[in-house]
C-alpha cells in the first residue's frame, strides 16, 4: 500500500522528514495565511501576524522545555556551525578555559573553532574508541572553574546520542542538539545553553534555535562584532535583522504536532518504539546486520550498520531507493547505511523498512 500523496519513507539525516499533519496544515494556508491575504513567507516581519507567529513559537518552546523567563529562547542564521565560533567568541577570554567532551564529527569541528578564542581542555577524546561509544563519568577529565563544558548530545555521522548527561560539578553544559532536540523529556537546570539547527527535528534548514540561561548570557565578552554578540539578538528578541520567518513559523507548526501528540514524553515513547524495533531486529541477524556502537550508547535517532560487504551495501541502498525508502546511504565519511528517523518518522516507516530489508537478506544472504 502507497503512503499518502505518493511520499517515500525518508530516512534523510538532514534536511529531514517534517510531520505530514504539518505539511497538510500549512498547505490550506498556503495562499493566505489565517486572513492575511498573503503566505507567511510574504508577510512583514514587522507585522503584527508576524509577531503573533514569532512569540507563539517561543511560548511552546517555553512550554516544551518547562522553562521559565530566566531563559532566553533566541531564533538565529548561520547554523549550528555559526555557534561553534559564536559561543567562544563570547564566552571565552584571556585565562579562561572551556571543556570539550568531543564524542564526533560535529564536536570535532567545534574544538577547533573555539581554540581560537581561548584554552581548550578536551575532557573526553572519542578518536581513542572510534567514536563507537559515549564517555562514562570517571572517564571525563573535567576542569575546575572551566568557563562551560561543551557536549554534543547526539552525533549524527556515528550513531552515538546521550539521554543521561554528565554531571559537571555545576559548571554550565553548552549543548549541541541539533539532531535530538525534543526527542524525549529534558531537565535545563544544568544548561547554561543548547542549540540546534532547525533541520531535524524542528522543521526546515534556515533558523538555529538558542535557549540560554539568563545568568549565563551575562557573563559575555564586551566589544564583539554586533550580530554575533547574544545580547544583540536577546535585547530585541531575534528581531534585530529580518530574521528567517517562514522556517520560524514552521517550527512552530512542527512543537505544535509535538504538543498534540503528548509533548516530549509523547516523542519520548514514540522514539523508544521505533528504536526498540530497529535494533531488535539487528540483534536478531548480527551476522548480517552489524551494528558497532556500544548498545549503551546508541542512538534513537540515527542508526548507523553495516553489512557483510561493501557491494551489498551498495546493492541495498539502491534495491532501497528504487522501493521508496530514501535516504539509507551512511554519511561520505563512514560509508555503510544509516536510517535516520527523527520525531516525524512514523514508526509504520520503520516497520516497512524492516520488512524490506529481511526480505533483501533472505534473496541476498
Amino acid at each position: 500500500m502507497g503512503l499518502k500523496f505518493d511520499r517515500v519513507h525518508n530516512y534523510n539525516a538532514g534536511p529531514a522528514a517534517v510531520p505530514l499533519e504539518v505539511l497538510e496544515r500549512v498547505n490550506e494556508q498556503w495562499f493566505n495565511y489565517h486572513g492575511a491575504g498573503m503566505n507567511v513567507m510574504e508577510m512583514s516581519h514587522r507585522s503584527k501576524e508576524f509577531d503573533k507567529i514569532h512569540n507563539d513559537t517561543i511560548a511552546k518552546v517555553r512550554q516544551l522545555l518547562n522553562i521559565g523567563e530566566d531563559y532566553h529562547v533566541l531564533f538565529l542564521q548561520g547554523g549550528a556551525s555559526t555557534q561553534f565560533g559564536m559561543i567562544p567568541m563570547n564566552f571565552l577570554g584571556e585565562g579562561d578555559t572551556a571543556d570539550y567532551i568531543n564524542t564526533g564529527t560535529w564536536s570535532t569541528k567545534a574544538i577547533k573553532e573555539a581554540k581560537l578564542f581561548g584554552d581548550v581542555n578536551v575532557a573526553f577524546d572519542g578518536n581513542d574508541v572510534d567514536f563507537m561509544k559515549l564517555p562514562s563519568q570517571d572517564e571525563l577529565k573535567l576542569t575546575d572553574g572551566a568557563r562551560y563544558v561543551h557536549i554534543t548530545s547526539n552525533n549524527t555521522i556515528k550513531g552515538t546520542q546521550f539521554r543521561q548527561f554528565p554531571d559537571t560539578n555545576g559548571v554550565p553544559l553548552v549543548c549541541d542538539m541539533s539532531s535530538d532536540i525534543m526527542s524525549h523529556p529534558l531537565d535545563m537546570k544544568p544548561f547554561g545553553m543548547i542549540y540546534a539547527g532547525a533541520q531535524k527535528n524542528l522543521g526546515p534548514s534556515g533558523v538555529t534555535l538558542v535557549v540560554m540561561r539568563d545568568d549565563f548570557a551575562k557573563g559575555a565578552n564586551e566589544g564583539l562584532t554586533t550580530m554575533l554578540k547574544y545580547q544583540t539578538h536577546i535585547d530585541k528578541n531575534s528581531l534585530f535583522n529580518t530574521p528567517p520567518t517562514f522556517a520560524i513559523y514552521l517550527m512552530g507548526e512542527v512543537l505544535q504536532w509535538v504538543i498534540d501528540n503528548g509533548g516530549l514524553e509523547g516523542m519520548a515513547a514514540r522514539n523508544q518504539k521505533k528504536a526498540d524495533m530497529l535494533y531488535g531486529f539487528f540483534n536478531d541477524h548480527p551476522d548480517y546486520f552489524k551494528c558497532p556502537v556500544a548498545e549503551d550508547s546508541r542512538s534513537w535517532m540515527n542508526v548507523c550498520f553495516r553489512l557483510p560487504n561493501e557491494d551489498l551495501e551498495g546493492k541495498m541502498i539502491a534495491e532501497a531507493t528504487r522501493n521508496g525508502f530514501i535516504g539509507m546511504k551512511g554519511h561520505r565519511s563512514v560509508g555503510g547505511l544509516r536510517i535516520s528517523m527523527y520525531n516525524a518518522a512514523p514508526p509504520e516507516s520503520i516497520e516497512a523498512v524492516i520488512a524490506f530489508m529481511k526480505d533483501f537478506m533472505t534473496h541476498n544472504g
